[in-house]
């Protein structure tokens, strides 16, 4: 999947006209993305308005620190799981007073891939201060390709649940 700077700008665009319209705002979390979703969203004249804070935490102790995420998931389902993206939307929602957020954590590669992990593998997770949403996703491609598809899906699921949908189709 090959998405265009331009794509992601209107994905971002379309992000802040549904949280503007209600006034909402968002936080993200982000680990394999490393901060892509928050530079995609704040390349929108006046996103101040309806984005809080981008947390870009890499490693488990950040995941910790600034996210409250309980360092026990990490060696009982490991940083690329269900359990932790939701930690960390929760973690950006209480740190930032947001009431929408998303967080990834993936395998973005080309190292680091295991048998039950393989490089492309990320988890999302969506909340809206009420609900949590999660999925596991499988993308192919080298690192950027999967980073960049991750950032798509992130913003596309923010863009749904914003509207009162789902944040995850399928």
């Amino acid at each position: 999947m090959s998405v265009t700077e331009d794509e992601l700008t209107s994905l971002a665009a379309r992000l802040g006209e549904e949280l503007k319209a209600r006034g909402e705002s968002v936080s993200t979390a982000e680990s394999c993305t490393g901060g892509g979703i928050a530079e995609a969203i704040t390349r929108i004249p006046g996103s101040s308005a309806w984005f809080e804070a981008g947390f870009v935490t890499y490693s488990n102790e950040q995941k910790t620190a600034q996210l409250a995420v309980p360092f026990e998931l990490f060696p009982r389902v490991g940083a690329v799981s269900r359990e932790v993206v939701e930690a960390m939307v929760r973690g950006a929602q209480l740190h930032s007073g947001a009431r929408f957020a998303v967080a990834v954590s993936g395998v973005a590669g080309p190292d680091g891939g295991s048998v039950d992990k393989p490089v492309g593998t990320v988890w999302l997770a969506w909340g809206n201060g009420k609900e949590l949403e999660a999925v596991r996703r499988q993308f192919p491609g080298d690192r950027l390709s999967v980073r960049r598809q991750t950032v798509v899906e992130a913003l596309q699921g923010l863009i749904r649940l914003a509207a009162g949908e789902k944040a995850v189709q399928g």
